[in-house]
């Protein structure tokens, strides 16, 4: 699974300027913050992508790094370094923030920005994983097992990419992975410090890639793990398990797995938050004189007693039968639209019959 960009994690252009990037992020922190969705796992994953990408493309060095090597080129940077310059807390109070709780210290773990973050083990990054369920099985709860790929460093060249006796100091920059130029001018010596293009940051040079990983440092491996989906869910609940990211390596801690569950359209029911909604044909003389029906429900076949002089498009509910509410035993309610259906076809009998009817109709009215 590929990494989010981080221009489109916050909607912005490549060429975005520092206020614009500022703009953007401060919109979409105030519409995923957890305070403002308590108990939503997406918003606190989405805070995280958005947190991140803010903390690259603010910094103009980490940026340009990023825009010239994606996200291997951040592989060497900590948490601390990716984190460690921007002041979360007071940027939140510049955007408005305060007083929906970020002074509570929660961003500080949430975000990896705190007091202690120069003293938190790097991580592994996290993945997703979109799963589709019918909504019979988002009624009932499932078990899945999910099978993904997952990228662990090299056995071989422990992350290096380069075969034993083959990774060397870059002699260009001496192993600092910067070039640096002065320029002196009438005021003064400026010097300008860019990444070495040698060695493209990393100062070493790989003069013969691992034959197992083919110099990527990295292999692609098949993983599989079950996941537990309650019931209730619905589109957009994000399930997450702990340490089923990408493993981590000696000091580095695994990341999480986000299972982001999206429930398919159904062919008979509508879901609305815990309610279901279905149309039933009824017959003319079933409104009118009234009947009990048989109707499908997520509980399998059930009564639907309809009342006499059922109009179309009356709404008859069905307590209890709709969906389960997540974390609790309380359900939803099925409701029945009427659909009250005129036949198009009559026989001789049963125009007579109308006919008939509609004479008495008139009659009534007369008098």
């Amino acid at each position: 699974m590929q990494r989010r960009d981080y221009y489109e994690i916050l909607g912005v252009e490549r060429n975005v300027d520092e206020s614009s990037l500022k703009r953007a992020y401060r919109t979409l922190a105030m519409r995923y913050h957890p305070d403002r969705n308590p108990g939503d796992a997406e918003c606190v994953a989405r805070m995280k992508e958005l947190n991140e990408a803010y903390a690259v493309l603010c910094d103009s060095d980490k940026r340009r790094v990023y825009d010239l090597y994606g996200h291997d080129g951040l592989s060497g940077y900590s948490q601390s370094d990716i984190f460690g310059g921007i002041d979360f807390s007071t940027l939140f109070r510049d955007f408005g923030l305060g007083g929906f709780g970020f002074g509570s210290g929660i961003f500080d773990n949430l975000f990896g920005t705190g007091r202690t973050s120069t003293r938190a083990r790097p991580k592994a990054s996290d993945l997703r994983y979109n799963l589709e369920l019918t909504l019979e099985e988002a009624a009932t709860g499932v078990e899945r097992v999910l099978e993904f790929p997952r990228r662990r460093t090299c056995s071989s060249c422990r992350g290096s990419g380069a075969k034993e006796g083959a990774l060397h100091t870059c002699e260009r920059c001496d192993g600092s992975g910067q070039a640096i130029r002065e320029h002196r001018s009438g005021i003064g010596v400026f010097r300008q410090i860019s990444v070495c293009g040698q060695c493209r940051g990393s100062g070493r040079i790989v003069s013969e890639h691992c034959s197992l990983c083919e110099g990527k440092g990295m292999l692609e491996e098949a993983h599989e793990v079950t996941a537990a989906i309650p019931a209730g869910v619905d589109t957009g609940h994000t399930l997450r398990l702990e340490g089923q990211g990408e493993p981590g390596d000696g000091d580095i801690t695994p990341g999480d797995l986000y299972v982001v569950v999206s429930v398919m359209t159904h062919a008979v029911f509508e879901r609305h938050g815990e309610d279901l909604y279905m149309q039933k044909d009824i017959g003319i003389a079933e409104a009118a004189l009234g009947a009990t029906l048989s109707v499908p429900s997520l509980d399998g076949e059930c009564k639907l007693e309809v009342s006499e002089g059922t109009q179309h498009g009356t709404l008859i509910r069905l307590k209890g039968k709709g969906m389960p509410r997540l974390g609790s035993k309380h359900r939803g309610d099925l409701y029945v639209v009427a659909r009250v259906a005129v036949p198009t076809r009559l026989t001789r009998e049963q125009r007579d019959v109308l006919q008939q009817f509609q004479r008495l109709g008139h009659e009534g009215s007369s008098h």
